[in-house]
């Protein structure tokens, strides 16, 4: 896994350029990335919204970048924002969706469409990048599924390890998150992990090592593993952390920002486009950071 997200960036750098589409781009923090990855050489964008907004910002924040963005004018709906973007996905003009003005929600529902829409996996996932001091690490999934069954699980679990790969670590160590380290009928979450854990013992889950359940102390220390008598090669020690529900794993993330100060960056895969989901709330250096995430992605 890179060490960090300079190192991440670095790496997309040399190997590719791509394009961003923006899904309502008549937002300051969006555009402010879209600056931001022109100047690093990072990507090129395409910003889809209401026009007369995005360029009035542009002269507020920057004026020498005005003319330095396609914009597809399609006035102030969000909606539709989503439903152009996606579309210009599915023609091949960008590489990558980042949303802007655009609810996650409606974004996604474009991005869904039966007909119209992106969805190459039965299951779609968020899978976040953190800046640990000992490396990035990944977590997964605090952004689309509500409340995974065991399929589901599975799934988020095989797009974590895909993108894992992509992020320089060919065989992550993935803890299945739990309250407990042990299994509990009354819980289960604890149910599933085992099964997961199982499966990948079997074969059934490749490119990785699951364990599970393991309670998030044991996953991130190993002293506390030691004492409650837990050996495998995923205690302490985990790349990638699984977690039950998307309570679970929207608070964690925020977290790590708020309370640790963490850099981190998130993309969702299962997609012919990744789609990038940040909080609106977040600056435009973190979204610059999912786009450099999601190129990686594509790189492998």
């Amino acid at each position: 896994m890179y060490k960090n997200f300079d190192e991440m960036v670095s790496a997309v750098k040399a190997s590719r350029r791509g394009t961003v589409i923006i899904s309502a781009a008549q937002t300051e923090s969006v555009l402010d990335a879209a600056i931001l990855a022109q100047q690093d050489n990072l990507a090129d964008c395409l910003l889809v919204g209401d026009k007369p907004q995005i360029l009035a910002l542009l002269e507020q924040m920057a004026p020498q970048h005005v003319n330095s963005f396609e914009i597809v004018d399609i006035g102030p709906d969000s909606v539709k924002a989503a439903k152009v973007s996606v579309q210009l996905a599915r023609e091949g003009r960008g590489d990558i969706i980042l949303k802007g003005k655009t609810d996650s929600g409606q974004l996604l529902r474009a991005v869904l469409d039966k007909e119209n829409g992106l969805r190459v996996s039965d299951v779609i996932s968020d899978v976040l990048a953190y800046e640990h001091p000992e490396g990035l690490k990944l977590l997964s999934d605090g952004g689309v599924n509500l409340a995974p069954d065991l399929k589901e699980k599975v799934a988020i679990v095989k797009n974590a390890v895909q993108v894992a790969h992509s992020l320089g670590s060919p065989e992550p160590k993935v803890a299945m998150i739990t309250a407990v380290e042990t299994v509990n009928p009354k819980m289960p979450a604890t149910l599933d992990a085992a099964l997961i854990s199982r499966m990948n013992a079997r074969n059934q889950i490749t490119g990785c090592i699951v364990e599970g359940p393991l309670a998030f102390d044991n996953a991130v220390d190993i002293n506390a593993a030691k004492i409650k008598g837990i050996e495998s090669p995923v205690a302490g020690i985990a790349d990638v952390f699984i977690v039950p529900n998307i309570e679970a794993g929207n608070i964690f993330g925020k977290m790590l920002t708020y309370y640790c100060g963490w850099r981190v960056a998130h993309v969702v895969v299962g997609t012919k486009a990744p789609i990038l989901i940040p909080s609106r709330a977040d600056r435009g250096e973190l979204k610059m950071l999912c786009m450099a995430m999601a190129l990686a992605c594509m790189n492998k």
